[in-house]
């Protein structure tokens, strides 16, 4: 299907698209899109864990400000701007070289899937986590992943039912306003986030804030306006309520699963490892929703419960019941690497069956030779 996607945002209409359509100019025309794509993520990574290396436990910030240097933050914020630049320009690139492909598609919102929490865990470390003076708990962590998640999910599943990505206002602003913090942390330090800032309330607060009036005010009744429009124009690509809904039936299970662990967890492990367990949140929403985008792509009709459901209903039932007892955490690495795993090598398998059905390599323009 032909991909379409709908910008209205203010700020990505008239600042953020003339700025991209400068630096496009300097990409020479002989880098295939998805390379641009590829250079983005793998820089969010890098600054991941980086972060990760300085601020395991996410206490840096709070008990220890200046543990995690001043070079870190600014290069977060290189990072930050340059993956949002490259994220902005391949499709413009490609469109520019004529090598529009389906593969391009799912590539680039494939990896956005997982940048998505890979950004909110990044920005984490900078307001530190709750040590009874400052800092956010890891219960507000987790509950403000699952809010960006559950809008990017909001976007994909409109463009399952109505053909169209609305592309959400929220992303440009987002992008901007990590941006920012990264500079400002980086010239003022991470005390600027432990100071009330008006009438007591801190900076994070009111990015708590905006971000959940953002997403429950704005994206989700844009969403659901979206979709009931296209069901009055007939252009709704589903006919039943079942198969509009059923994209949604695995990312909610996960959630409601992951939630039970959180809630019920007898060693309270989002408290103990709160960096994997947030990853492993992250990357097992990503392959869901994964998922949900080869579906739409491929006209296609998403399966209701996604094999991941399975091994994650298991290892929460163990550790809920106090089967795993002391080796929770344990279990949890564990975990997280084989879903990690499973997710890279996903990506790979469906990357290079694209590549071959398509007739192209994914890292370069040249045409492949018919065998």
């Amino acid at each position: 299907s032909q991909y379409s996607a709908v910008d209205t945002n203010p700020l990505s209409v008239y600042i953020m698209q003339p700025i991209w359509n400068k630096i496009i100019n300097i990409v020479p025309l002989w880098i295939a899109p998805n390379l641009l794509t590829f250079s983005g993520f793998v820089m969010i990574l890098v600054n991941y864990f980086l972060i990760s290396f300085y601020d395991w436990d996410y206490t840096a910030s709070g008990t220890s400000p200046g543990l995690v240097p001043t070079w870190v933050w600014l290069f977060s914020a290189f990072t930050t701007f340059c993956a949002y630049a490259l994220d902005s320009i391949d499709g413009k690139h490609a469109r520019r070289t004529q090598s529009s492909t389906p593969l391009g598609e799912l590539f680039d919102h494939g990896l956005d899937s997982w940048a998505t929490s890979i950004f909110v865990l990044s920005f984490f470390s900078v307001c530190s986590r709750d040590n009874g003076k400052t800092g956010v708990s890891v219960y507000t962590m987790y509950i403000y992943l699952s809010i960006v998640l559950f809008n990017f999910m909001c976007s994909h599943w409109e463009k399952y039912n109505t053909g169209v990505l609305f592309l959400p206002w929220g992303y440009d602003i987002s992008q901007v306003v990590l941006i920012a913090a990264y500079l400002l942390t980086g010239a003022v330090g991470v005390e600027v986030w432990q100071k009330p800032f008006l009438f007591g309330y801190y900076i994070t607060d009111a990015l708590v804030v905006l971000l959940i009036g953002f997403s429950l005010f704005l994206s989700f009744p844009q969403t659901l306006y979206n979709i009931h429009r296209a069901h009055l124009k007939k252009t709704l690509k589903n006919d039943s309520l079942y198969e509009v809904l059923l994209p949604l039936v695995s990312p909610l299970l996960l959630f409601i699963l992951l939630t039970v662990w959180v809630v019920l967890s007898p060693g309270n492990i989002l408290a103990k490892q709160p960096r994997l367990f947030l990853w492993m949140v992250g990357v097992a929403f990503s392959n869901v929703i994964c998922k949900v985008i080869i579906c739409q792509m491929s006209s296609t009709r998403p399966e209701l419960f996604h094999w991941f459901l399975f091994p994650l209903a298991l290892v929460v039932y163990a550790a809920i019941s106090g089967l795993l007892g002391w080796m929770e955490e344990a279990v949890l690495a564990v975990f997280t690497a084989l879903v990690t795993a499973a997710h890279v090598h996903y990506g790979v398998c469906v990357g290079r069956q694209l590549s071959e059905h398509l007739n192209i390599y994914i890292f370069s323009l040249k045409k492949r030779i018919q065998e």
